[in-house]
């Protein structure tokens, strides 16, 4: 009689495959898509892929069991007016929640707290008008710059978030920025570790923003 144990165990892998595929392609059918507008921290300046931070955020969305893709659509050196002007090409239609990651440009460049806010106003009702949800990050403006314009720059995010009714993360970089260790040489790019630490502490507000898309 022949011998049909390499058939038989050709089937059983076959069928243990399809098992083990079923899952994979439920889990690829619930993903809900992420895109995160921003700048050079967005498209992880100075950083491989893996480590930047929309892979990071994927990453820490899955940990949550937030079946998600995230694309990155950050442009080094954009301010908030820039992330207006493309929003509708950078953001594709299957997009359930968008990060809005813009400022850190406009405080470098001084610009003033009200044109920002005007551009990230603009950023918001295209958003809402495509029927998106919105998570929208703040930053603090350095004392350095002045007490009346890092106080009217931090406003900004808190007082479009409630005139909008978005989701508020109030600082992308908390618990990184100014720290050496947490950052690359130039003191404004977080390093892979810092990454780390924005994608783990952004991940739970991200994640509750997708439970709450249909």
């Amino acid at each position: 009689m022949a011998d049909t144990r390499p058939l038989s165990i050709s089937r059983r892998t076959l069928i243990a495959a399809g098992l083990a595929a079923a899952p994979l392609r439920t889990l690829a059918a619930q993903a809900k898509v992420v895109t995160i507008l921003g700048d050079s921290i967005t498209a992880g300046l100075g950083l491989p892929a893996a480590a930047a931070l929309p892979n990071q955020l994927h990453l820490a969305l899955t940990k949550l069991g937030a079946a998600n893709v995230v694309r990155g659509a950050g442009v080094s050196g954009d301010t908030s007016g820039d992330g207006a002007a493309r929003v509708d090409f950078s953001v594709q239609a299957d997009t359930s929640v968008v990060v809005v990651a813009l400022g850190g440009n406009d405080l470098l460049q001084g610009v003033d707290p009200k044109i920002t806010r005007a551009n990230l106003e603009r950023i918001l009702v295209r958003l809402k008008q495509r029927r998106m949800g919105v998570v929208l990050c703040g930053l603090h403006a350095p004392p350095e710059l002045g007490a009346g314009y890092a106080r009217d720059f931090d406003a900004v995010f808190t007082s479009l978030a409630k005139a909008h009714g978005v989701t508020l993360y109030p600082d992308l970089l908390a618990g990184v920025a100014r720290n050496p260790a947490l950052n690359q040489g130039d003191a404004i790019h977080p390093n892979a570790k810092g990454v780390q630490i924005i994608a783990g502490k952004l991940a739970p507000v991200v994640a509750k923003a997708l439970a709450a898309r249909p």
